[in-house]
């Protein structure tokens, strides 16, 4: 039974291997017999010196076997012998009948390998790594012309003939001694014929198993590829004969691959846009060079119709010298996704600049007007689109020669469809439309279109029935929503900055008074506990107040310049204790951070509110990341639309994992009194507070949330820059708090119209050891000062006050001692009245309500007693 030969196509190098292994077979007589015996046993035969030997053993065993069955005895013994024969023979039968069994000569691997390799149209050829051939093939020994013994030595013969193929050849047999692939394409001039082109490859080869008495091998590979070659350039020369032709022609011509890459340009295009072909394949031209990308968006678009409708897109084509060209563009897709595209000059627009005529004008009115324009067929199909158009509506496509109101509704409502579908049939039958239609479209109706139509012709064979007038009203509405509620948020504020003035002064007296009777009530006293009650009800009416002041923006900042990263680590403690066990706090650190110019308390205030929302957006728990970071004038471009004017910012953003907020209610999150927690769980007032401390501090905040996935507010502060070192060392002097030592000598005139207020605070002076004078207004003020003759320490007024205000007091106090001290109290911020003084006026501010400590520190932080 022969052994099969398996080649696999998908094995090209164990068929490469059996194919050298075979040659060796051939000619390794002449190198190794040992080698030789060997590879002729592979196939599982016997060696013919090895046949001899059983044949004697056979006959010897026939004739022992005839002598016993000639005894008597062996009867039995014969009898068991045909049964065995018999049973050999049956077996042989159906070995036979199955295949299993063959009768015949036996065809050895080798022989049909090398049958194979001689059938090849290629030369080939096996050597060793020094160039010692061992095979080469029938085809290779034919392109050679070799003969008898030559025919191994085929190709040194095949390219010894010329210098420049010897040298090639040389190159190759260096790079199969290293082990090397290579492959070289060789032209060779035989004597008497033509010139003949081959292609010459060669790669290391082994025989597995037989490394070490074969070693390794090399197979090369000869092919003609002359005829193909030859084939190439005539088919090479044919295109740019066809090339020549299009060049000729009186139309520009270009093809655009998909993504966007010019391919080829006839000559005559080249010569109407005015670029150079020589420069043409180094710079890479793309379609967008040549004209704006919503022109090129168009002329695509336009190819979608092309087909059905035979559109055509007119343009206006600058070129490199500044000057335009009218041309009208037809374009196709070609099967890979690109543009094939024909362009013809108008008629009126010569090469050498001729008269415009009346369709070109239009045309050149058309595509360069900023709003959207098309035109309508009788049956509501887009005609033509400029490329203002393309770019406004929904999905930027503008698909000629579909139905307008799909086109201009495809990611709109029901109820806008209905009424455009209504507008465009009303117009289509002659009726202008008085009014424009207003329609919002896009992703979440995020665009705002205004819609203006009108008839053009009533005749029935007319190519175009109406047009359509499209104005983006995106920014208009948005500034109309902005300005409504800036309005709202304004009247809002003055109202409740109003309040707040005439409630802080309520709240001085009682907070003060309260300050008084615990000075004369001990913690064991039964009304001491009373007398707490009403301070921490008047201190937590305060806080409602300074909400109201923030979300107003009339509350009093304390600015300081501050850098966010220390800041927020010296409230870490606190929000955490804010946040719960629950929720894991994460604040990742910035380095080289900017500074910032804004009150540190309200700052932190701004901070602990947005951390309370995000506790309660993750009730069971939960991550908060605070991060910080340096944003540049370049990266506050990306927020220009949001009306963030370019700068340098530091932004702090807060992000939870919380339930997230829907998007009708992230529309009103800033709204004053709005919320959305239980009766009795909320004012409403705290992220509008928050929205008035980031505005007052001339930042910015934006909200970004999806629901399920958590919320983030960013907020943005303007960078100050520190003029010194001094300035921050004295504010991180003034941070560690008022003495504890309240006490102090001196004369204060105290001037105030509230006389709860008033009563208050003259006793609490002089309680801390001052000399107090009282005025109700500015001109008794200035009255006791005469009394006195001027003998005050400092003054400590009201800013609103009748007869004579507190800057109009300061005035007059300034003009006979200039070096007056002078602390302002009021519920209003020193912003609302230090313009009406010099602009180097030096003064101190107290806001209202403020405590017996908070007065007593200031005064003697001013006499600096």
């Amino acid at each position: 039974m022969s052994t099969r030969v398996h080649m696999q196509a998908t094995d090209a190098a164990s068929a490469e291997n059996q194919i050298a292994f075979a040659f060796m077979s051939e000619s390794e007589p002449r190198q190794s017999k040992a080698g030789l015996a060997r590879a002729q046993t592979l196939d599982g035969g016997v060696s013919e010196p090895g046949i001899v030997p059983i044949l004697a053993a056979a006959l010897a065993a026939g004739a022992m076997v005839l002598a016993l069955v000639a005894s008597p005895a062996g009867e039995p013994l014969l009898l068991t012998l045909l049964a065995v024969l018999a049973m050999a023979g049956l077996f042989a039968i159906f070995g036979y009948a199955a295949g299993h069994i063959r009768i015949g000569e036996r065809v050895r691997d080798n022989d049909m390998i090398r049958a194979f390799a001689d059938g090849l149209d290629d030369g080939l050829l096996v050597t060793r790594r020094d160039g010692r051939p061992l095979y080469a093939n029938r085809a290779l020994a034919e392109l050679a012309g070799a003969h008898g013994a030559d025919e191994v030595n085929a190709l040194e013969v095949l390219l010894g003939v010329d210098p420049r193929a010897a040298a090639a050849y040389f190159r190759l047999e260096r790079a199969a001694s290293r082990g090397e692939s290579r492959r070289e394409e060789i032209e060779i001039a035989t004597p008497g014929q033509p010139p003949r082109l081959l292609h010459v490859a060669h790669r290391p080869c082994t025989v597995p198993g037989y490394e070490r008495e074969l070693g390794p091998l090399v197979l090369w590979t000869v092919s003609d590829v002359t005829a193909e070659r030859a084939r190439q350039i005539s088919a090479a020369q044919t295109l740019e004969a066809t090339l020549e032709r299009l060049d000729s022609v009186p139309a520009g011509l270009m093809e655009v691959d998909a993504r966007g890459t010019v391919r080829r340009l006839n000559a005559t295009l080249l010569r109407w846009l005015g670029i150079d072909p020589v420069g043409l394949s180094q710079r890479g031209l793309k379609l967008t060079d040549i004209m704006p990308p919503d022109d090129a968006e168009l002329i695509a678009s336009a190819a979608a119709a092309f087909y059905t409708h035979g559109a055509g897109v007119d343009l206006d084509v600058a070129l490199e010298k500044g000057v335009s060209v009218p041309l009208r563009f037809f374009a196709r897709r070609d099967a890979e996704g690109g543009l094939m595209i024909a362009a013809f000059r108008r008629e009126g627009g010569s090469e050498n600049g001729g008269p415009d005529t009346a369709e070109i004008r239009f045309a050149r009115f058309f595509q360069s007007a900023p709003f959207g324009i098309a035109t309508l067929g009788p049956d509501g199909r887009l005609m033509s689109t400029n490329a203002a158009f393309a770019r406004m509506i929904p999905d930027g496509q503008t698909a000629i020669g579909e139905m307008a109101a799909d086109v201009l509704c495809r990611t709109a409502d029901a109820d806008t469809s209905t009424s455009v579908s209504a507008a465009i049939k009303q117009v289509l039958a002659g009726t202008p439309s008085l009014t424009p239609l207003d329609i919002t479209v896009g992703p979440e109706g995020k665009f705002s279109c205004r819609l203006y139509l009108a008839p053009l012709t009533q005749a029935r064979d007319a190519r175009e029935a109406a047009i359509v007038y499209v104005i983006d009203a995106t920014e208009q509405k948005a500034l109309e929503a902005r300005f409504a509620q800036s309005s709202k948020m304004e009247a809002v504020g003055k109202l409740a900055g109003g309040i707040a003035h005439d409630f802080n002064n309520v709240l001085t007296a009682i907070i003060g008074f309260s300050d008084l009777l615990l000075q004369t009530h001990r913690p064991n006293d039964p009304a001491h506990k009373d007398i707490m009650n009403i301070r921490s009800s008047a201190t937590r009416a305060a806080g409602l107040v300074a909400n109201l002041l923030a979300f107003s923006r009339r509350q009093t900042l304390q600015a300081e310049a501050l850098q966010l990263q220390e800041a927020l680590a010296d409230w870490k403690p606190l929000i955490k204790i804010k946040l719960g066990e629950k929720v894991d706090l994460q604040m990742p650190t910035a380095r080289d951070l900017w500074y910032v110019k804004t009150d540190r308390t309200q700052l932190e205030h701004v901070i602990l509110n947005l951390a309370n929302n995000a506790r309660d957006a993750m009730p069971d728990g939960g991550t908060l990341t605070i991060a910080t970071s340096n944003v540049t004038e370049r990266e506050s471009r990306k927020l220009a639309h949001e009306g963030m004017p370019l700068g340098e910012y530091v932004m702090v953003e807060i992000s939870d994992t919380g339930s997230g907020i829907p998007p009708e209610v992230m529309a009103k999150i800033f709204e004053p009194f709005f919320t959305t927690k239980g009766v009795g769980k909320g004012t409403g007032l705290g992220l509008a507070t928050v929205y008035g401390i980031v505005k007052q501090s001339g930042g910015y905040i934006y909200p970004a949330s999806t629901v399920g996935v958590g919320t983030t507010f960013r907020v943005y502060l303007p960078r100050y820059l520190p003029d010194n070192e001094e300035e921050l060392a004295a504010q991180k002097t003034q941070r560690r708090g008022p003495p504890q030592d309240l006490t102090g000598s001196g004369r204060v005139l105290l001037v105030e119209d509230e006389d709860v207020v008033r009563s208050f605070a003259v006793r609490a002076l002089k309680r801390q050891g001052y000399e107090v004078l009282e005025a109700s207004t500015g001109v008794e003020a200035l009255e006791v000062m005469e009394e006195v003759g001027g003998n005050v320490d400092i003054v400590v007024s009201d800013v609103v006050m009748p007869e004579m205000d507190g800057p109009t007091l300061l005035k007059e106090l300034r003009k006979k001692n200039p070096s007056l001290k002078i602390i302002f109290v009021s519920g209003y911020p020193h912003e609302a009245f230090e313009t009406s003084l010099d602009k180097n006026e030096q003064f101190a501010f107290l806001p209202k309500p403020f405590s017996l400590p908070q007065l007593a520190a200031k005064v003697k932080e001013q006499l600096g007693k």
